[in-house]
């Protein structure tokens, strides 16, 4: 048998997710010396992940990432297999046999607990679950979120509760001509929201947001950013983070939540979206569903850089009609891969994974969010996923077996005994094609589809 890379023996990868980590992936090995042919699997009829269901729809350039993976996918050595689920249509014992090498780039797709009493009850919402919401995402499209209540507590200070946040201080006006879904946006229309709580455990010091993110909640058309004055001192380890020139996006926060505290109220604005500090969720109290939350006031200790947030046994309360969560996602195990509890993603080394004891697991390997956890932006992913595609490469030798691979043909032979539609990116580009089609009479830049049996109907 010829050497594997070469005319006669490709290099067959699947890679197990069609976002940012999976498209970069698939860039980085198609760009290699080494003949390879690529399949990625993905779970929904639509590609993208997160950049699609993730990235809030009032912030239409990131999206942009999209242009590239589409080049991506028109090159011959690509091929997406949609609407499958790996674990579950096809097992990753199969894809071992189909291909030489594995990728798991399925992003971290749960949000981390607050592990408080009342975090079950109804009101209580995962920021995830709300994004997805809005974007169309057809996990989350038969939920409901109640906004006519007077105050929404969102408990994270990161780009996501940004975004949440934001969207909850938003006209319609303002998301009107944006790809957010129509019935979010129905929904929406009707809030009766005043108050915006954007709670953090530490200080205004270590606050996760962008500057470009936090800057907008100063041009919102009828919502108020409130920062205390009192809120924005420092212990001296915070003004040292502060002082170091490499924390300079951090000044800017700093420096915005600061501007923010000055600004005199616009009494012709119908909503307040507050920004507070120090404070860590006890409780959440109510009958059937949320009406208060319990916070510790917190305070932080440790050296610069290295401060954590406890608490001083001193509470306050808080009216709350509805609350989400966005401390941080994880990934969610899959059947026969390794996974770390503890962290939520899988272990590995480089992107190679490893088991429980730290061994290599031949022909698998990892990338973006579930490799590292969820940190970074979306171009974060390109350099995360050419390391593990380094990886892998260095690994020819021992991938290369005797044995054929059927690669993609094995996986469709597989799907079509068990009778699983699959879709192919051609597929995807004519549901594309109508959801744009669909947003154009609304000034949208898309009407998304927001089940699966609408997507699938498009090419049947």
């Amino acid at each position: 048998m010829d050497n594997l890379g070469t005319d006669n023996n490709p290099l067959l990868v699947a890679i197990v997710g069609s976002g940012p980590s999976g498209f970069y992936a698939a860039e980085a090995l198609i760009k290699s010396d080494v003949k390879i042919k690529v399949d990625v699997i993905e779970r929904l009829p639509s590609p993208y992940g997160l950049v699609r269901s993730g990235v809030a729809p009032d912030h239409q350039k990131l999206k942009q990432a999209i242009n590239l993976y589409k080049k991506i996918a028109d090159t011959p050595d690509f091929n997406l297999i949609a609407n499958v689920t790996v674990g579950e249509d096809i097992s990753v014992a199969e894809l071992r046999k189909t291909h030489h090498a594995v990728i798991f780039t399925c992003g971290a797709e749960t949000d981390r607990k607050l592990g408080i009493s009342g975090e079950e009850l109804k009101g209580s919402h995962t920021a995830t679950e709300f994004v997805g919401w809005y974007n169309g995402h057809p996990d989350y499209r038969e939920l409901e979120f109640d906004l006519s209540h007077d105050i929404a507590v969102i408990i994270g200070q990161g780009n996501v509760a940004a975004d949440v946040s934001r969207i909850l201080s938003k006209t319609v006006d303002e998301l009107r001509h944006t790809d957010i879904a129509q019935h979010a946006l129905d929904v929406l229309a009707e809030s009766k929201l005043k108050e915006i709580h954007v709670i953090g455990r530490r200080g205004p010091a270590q606050a996760k947001f962008t500057p470009k993110e936090l800057r907008e909640f100063g041009e919102l058309s009828d919502c108020n950013p409130i920062v205390q004055e009192q809120d924005l001192v420092l212990n001296d380890e915070s003004k040292k983070e502060l002082e170091e020139k490499s924390n300079i996006t951090n000044k800017k926060i700093y420096d915005l939540f600061a501007n923010f505290s000055k600004r005199e109220l616009d009494s012709n604005k119908s909503k307040k979206c507050f920004f507070s500090f120090l404070l860590g969720p006890k409780e959440i109290t109510g009958n059937i569903s949320i009406e208060k939350l319990i916070l510790e006031k917190n305070e932080l200790s440790g050296e610069a850089f290295k401060q954590s947030a406890k608490g001083i046994n001193e509470t306050i309360e808080m009216d709350a009609g509805i609350l989400f969560r966005s401390i941080g996602y994880r990934g969610v195990p899959i059947s026969d891969v390794p996974f770390h509890e503890g962290w939520g993603t899988i272990p590995n080394e480089k992107g190679r994974v490893t088991d429980t004891d730290g061994v290599i697991v031949e022909q698998l390997y990892t990338g973006g969010w579930i490799k590292r956890g969820p940190s970074g932006i979306i171009g974060t992913n390109r350099a995360c996923s050419v390391e593990t595609v380094r990886c892998l490469l260095e690994d020819l030798d021992k991938l290369n077996i005797e044995t054929k691979k059927s690669g993609a043909e094995g996986i469709y032979s597989i799907l079509n005994n068990k009778n699983i539609r699959h879709i192919s990116f051609d597929d995807w580009t004519k549901i594309d094609t109508e959801e744009v089609k669909h947003g154009e009479p609304k000034g949208k830049p898309r009407e998304k589809y927001t089940y699966v049996n609408e997507m699938l109907s498009v090419i049947n």
